[in-house]
């Protein structure tokens, strides 16, 4: 399957230096793709943590239940990610092919194979097929440099039209650290968490409980804050890994003032990353916020803005760059949470289109069709019952989105 990069994509693929603690490389299998990277294998330093959250999906594929019981154990050794292969709904085939996977992962760079997280992605229900990786893992030279973060990043996608990388660089201490991740995701992408992939690392020192608590608490507001289909992955991992290189004294507070520009450059990395996926939506032509004010509380806040941006009447309009806001108070309402209708006030950017129960008294059609030509757009609706508010991201839904799916499988 050919796809044209998407018009929301990125310049160009950022400048990420290596991470103290972490080698990595890339293997070509030619299982499903050709010509292109599509294992990617990691060696941890020793000393690392790791925290992860994963799919809320009742389906879970073999690798997120491995994964989620090395976490368990504490696991911090390696990783392998096969793209093209999701297995899942694989039966007692697909729990041996994660196994297989973690031996050949722990065999290459020396370690248990219980101390190797597993994450797939690509179709479902397919057996995995182990020879390709294997014979793709075996001829990795562990001599070799490091692959790069972009083939990394580009290891691990599917129908993805770019590689998706974010890095910062901080102070702990006054010691310099540095957060790189990397991101796949394209389709199947409503929380919890998208069928997404996402991996960071950190050179930082800092406890094992920390890092779990903030891989919680930001993932609420970027990868489980965007949805480009309203479809849940059943494979969705988010790995977290500090593999303590860094030269200041360990971090074992979560309330540490030392820890303050860490946290803000995690989120940055972390909102960045959920960007470019919804920028990557199949076929997407825009890129939209949803922000909704005013509702009873917070949560109740994001149901109504994932409401509005998971509506396809709301996204085909906005595909067809059409401001119709009425699809806007049909989502509103349909939501199931409060609002005040006779209050609720909606704009589109910096235009008020609708106030108090109806069209805004200077609501200009001709200015609504301007700002709809824009890539980036803005819907704010407030529905003036109480003081909850949430930010939601999302993408318009256009033909090409029909195209991808309906020819996933060929």
């Amino acid at each position: 399957m050919n796809l044209k990069t998407s018009p929301l994509a990125p310049r160009n693929f950022p400048d990420m230096q290596p991470i103290k603690g972490v080698k990595m490389w890339t293997a070509e299998t030619g299982a499903k793709y050709k010509n292109r990277p599509d294992v990617w294998l990691v060696k941890l330093a020793k000393e690392s943590r790791v925290a992860g959250v994963f799919t809320k999906s009742t389906a879970p594929g073999a690798p997120v239940e491995w994964s989620k019981a090395c976490l368990k154990k504490g696991a911090h050794s390696g990783i392998i990610v096969n793209a093209g292969n999701a297995n899942v709904f694989t039966g007692k085939i697909g729990q041996k092919g994660v196994r297989d996977m973690a031996h050949l992962a722990a065999q290459k760079i020396g370690c248990k194979a219980e101390g190797v997280y597993v994450a797939s992605t690509g179709v479902i229900g397919e057996p995995l097929i182990m020879n390709p990786i294997e014979k793709g893992v075996q001829g990795i030279h562990l001599a070799n440099e490091n692959c790069s973060w972009q083939d990394a990043a580009r290891a691990i996608t599917t129908t993805d039209t770019y590689p998706k990388g974010s890095t910062i660089s901080c102070d702990i201490d006054e010691v310099p650290v540095n957060i790189c991740g990397i991101a796949k995701g394209s389709g199947m992408i409503a929380p919890d968490m998208a069928t997404m992939l996402s991996f960071i690392f950190t050179d930082a020192n800092i406890s094992r409980e920390i890092l779990q608590k903030l891989l919680r608490k930001f993932c609420k507001t970027s990868f489980n804050a965007i949805t480009v289909d309203s479809d849940t992955s059943t494979s969705d991992t988010v790995l977290l890994v500090a593999t303590a290189q860094a030269s200041h004294a360990k971090i074992m507070d979560i309330h540490d003032p030392r820890l303050k520009a860490f946290k803000k450059g995690l989120k940055t990395i972390m909102l960045d990353l959920a960007h470019q996926v919804v920028k990557d939506g199949e076929g997407a032509s825009k890129f939209i916020e949803i922000c909704v004010s005013g509702a009873k509380n917070k949560d109740a806040a994001k149901t109504i803005a994932m409401s509005i941006a998971n509506s396809p009447l709301v996204k085909t309009a906005i595909a067809g760059e059409d401001s119709n806001w009425g699809r806007i108070i049909m989502a509103v309402g349909k939501s199931g949470e409060k609002a005040n209708r006779d209050q609720m006030s909606i704009s589109f950017g910096p235009y008020l289109v609708a106030k108090d129960g109806c069209r805004a008294l200077d609501y200009y059609e001709d200015t609504l069709i301007k700002y709809m030509k824009n890539h980036n757009l803005t819907i704010h609706v407030d529905v003036a019952v109480g003081s909850g508010k949430f930010k939601i991201w999302t993408c318009d839904l256009t033909h090409g989105y029909i195209n991808i799916n309906a020819d996933y499988r060929s």
